[in-house]
């Protein structure tokens, strides 16, 4: 999982563009859903194809969001697409097929597979998980389960079996912060910016921003301050971050925009293009999409520009 993803060459912009993936030209739109479709048939299911999902002859429906995504973003471009499509459709049809592993697994295996998994407001259905919490505007977190080929996100009737919510949250965030840091980059840039992104394959790489004291201390070695951090979650693959220590601040915040405004855009499991301020474990939003939502602003509370005035002076 690249920090910045190469775009594979692909038809220009200039060519007419599928109605429902922009990022697609008309015609890798239709050469997409024609591999979709193929990959179906290959497993014996005549499938209707719409413009972002499938549906069978039993009425299961299949979100091709995702997939499009990853296709989209996979720098081997389109001669890496049947591949893809064939193995995500394998796998999408075994977890469908096999018995849920509520129902064939331990409680106790259960609990040890127990991840907090961070989503966006645009991906969740509040309707099946009474039980989530809202660090912050736009962002929600759940309880998740990991399996070897997908993550089963648990709704409310899925934990009752399993015991206390406030137990299973503990365990959940500590099987999180038993995890391995994949890999870690640090951007430098002008005016002495700079922060550290955490990037992986892991479905929880960004979820880790719950427990951002041991992510900073793997990463770099120090700790958090009293002011706190910076940090960013543009899709779940990535979690950017900023100690606030000094006036560079400023630049890692305009910076960090950018940075998570573009990374959320068509990203396979997009979580959120703002910019958030951590401290004390709160999480408050310093970026907010603009009315017409085609970009974003910078937004300051009377909390935060006390700490800008005090490490900068004046801002």
């Amino acid at each position: 999982m690249g920090l910045f993803r190469r775009r594979p060459r692909r038809d220009g912009r200039e060519t007419p563009r599928d109605p429902a993936f922009g990022y697609f030209s008309a015609d890798e739109g239709a050469r997409f859903r024609t591999l979709v479709r193929e990959a179906f048939a290959e497993r014996g299911l005549e499938v209707t194809v719409y413009a972002d999902t499938v549906t069978d002859s039993a009425g299961r429906r299949f979100g091709l969001t995702n997939l499009a995504a990853v296709l989209h973003h996979d720098d081997r471009g389109r001669r890496a697409w049947p591949d893809l499509v064939h193995q995500h459709v394998g796998m999408v049809l075994r977890t469908m097929d096999e018995p849920s592993a509520l129902d064939t697994l331990s409680t106790e295996q259960i609990r040890s597979q127990l991840y907090p998994r961070i989503v966006g407001a645009d991906a969740f259905e509040a309707e099946n998980f009474g039980y989530a919490r809202s660090p912050a505007p736009g962002l929600y977190e759940i309880i998740a389960l990991d399996l070897p080929e997908s993550v089963m996100m648990l709704t409310d009737d899925a934990l009752r079996p399993l015991g206390d919510l406030r137990y299973l949250r503990e365990q959940a965030l500590y099987n999180l912060r038993g995890l391995p840091v994949e890999s870690h980059e640090t951007i430098r840039g002008e005016a002495g910016m700079r922060f550290e992104v955490v990037v992986g394959d892991s479905f929880y790489t960004a979820s880790r921003l719950l427990a951002l004291e041991n992510v900073v201390r793997e990463t770099t070695g120090e700790e958090l301050t009293p002011d706190g951090a910076l940090v960013a979650v543009p899709f779940r693959h990535q979690l950017a971050f900023h100690v606030i220590r000094d006036a560079s601040v400023v630049p890692a915040l305009n910076a960090m925009a950018s940075f998570a405004a573009t990374g959320y855009v068509d990203a396979p499991g997009a979580i959120s293009p703002c910019v958030y301020w951590w401290h004390g474990g709160r999480l408050t939003g310093l970026s907010a999409r603009d009315e017409d939502g085609e970009g974003l602003r910078i937004v300051v509370g009377e909390e935060f520009q006390a700490v800008l005035e005090r490490l900068v002076g004046g801002v």
